[in-house]
């Protein structure tokens, strides 16, 4: 790949965690704006398949392992000029259980979500600020501030990341602009069973799944607005009012 594969107007998006849900989402939504997206992947090539039929680059990096993201980052320097858009979206969301039971497990919570992104937005710091008005945006969660007693490894590790979003809010102004969403009950796993599905609307004063959409406007919103930087956006029905 080389810096030739987007034209000098192109904006360039890279999207961490592209092979579904919201992430492969959101890679289509820009696609269709006219974006060159660096669509990133791990383990699942189905989503980033099709991103690729549309246009999109492929990057595939295990974000658990320090050199795979360096890696990334060189990659993504050979391919583009310029870095308008990087949204940290991948995510591993393990309980107690999970982690206390696995090392692993458990340090590839804040690997995941606090290391990757610190070495993405360090990394990639000078391509986000050669246009002046580059943006970052880091998908966190609701329980950033009001814990889950069930995933105090991963509320603990998103904390991190909104932490880590005011400190680079802070660090690369004013040429780069760095906030992050707080979804709610956005798109249900097929693991959640009817029970779990109307126990959290019921707690969620709008009482419906949000679905994607409602990230990609507030992702629009993030990217567009010229005068948010160090802020987070709930998109989540109401629903961190009750937890």
């Amino acid at each position: 790949m080389t810096s030739d594969a987007t034209t000098e107007h192109q904006p360039v998006a890279l999207i961490t965690g592209t092979g579904r849900r919201f992430g492969f989402e959101l890679a289509k939504a820009l696609l269709a704006e006219g974006y060159l997206v660096l669509a990133h992947y791990n383990s699942s090539r189905d989503g980033v398949a099709e991103l690729e039929e549309s246009g999109a680059l492929g990057f595939q990096a295990d974000l658990t392992d320090q050199q795979a993201i360096e890696k990334l980052i060189s990659e993504v320097r050979q391919s583009t000029q310029r870095l308008d858009l990087l949204v940290n979206n991948a995510s591993c969301f393990f309980d107690n259980e999970r982690v206390n039971a696995d090392p692993q497990a458990l340090a590839a919570v804040f690997q995941v979500h606090v290391q990757a992104p610190y070495q993405l937005i360090n990394g990639l710091s000078e391509l986000l600020a050669a246009n002046g008005n580059g943006a970052v945006i880091n998908i966190t969660d609701i329980y950033t501030d009001s814990p889950s007693t069930d995933y105090i490894a991963y509320c603990a590790a998103k904390a991190g990341l909104a932490n880590l979003t005011q400190s680079f809010a802070k660090q690369l102004a004013p040429q780069v602009r760095v906030n992050g969403i707080q979804p709610g009950p956005i798109l249900f796993l097929p693991e959640h069973d009817s029970e779990h599905r109307d126990k959290v609307l019921a707690e969620t004063p709008l009482q419906v799944e949000g679905g994607l959409e409602p990230m990609i406007q507030a992702v629009r919103f993030l990217r567009d607005n010229p005068f948010v930087t160090g802020e987070f956006i709930k998109v989540d029905g109401g629903r961190a009012l009750r937890i």
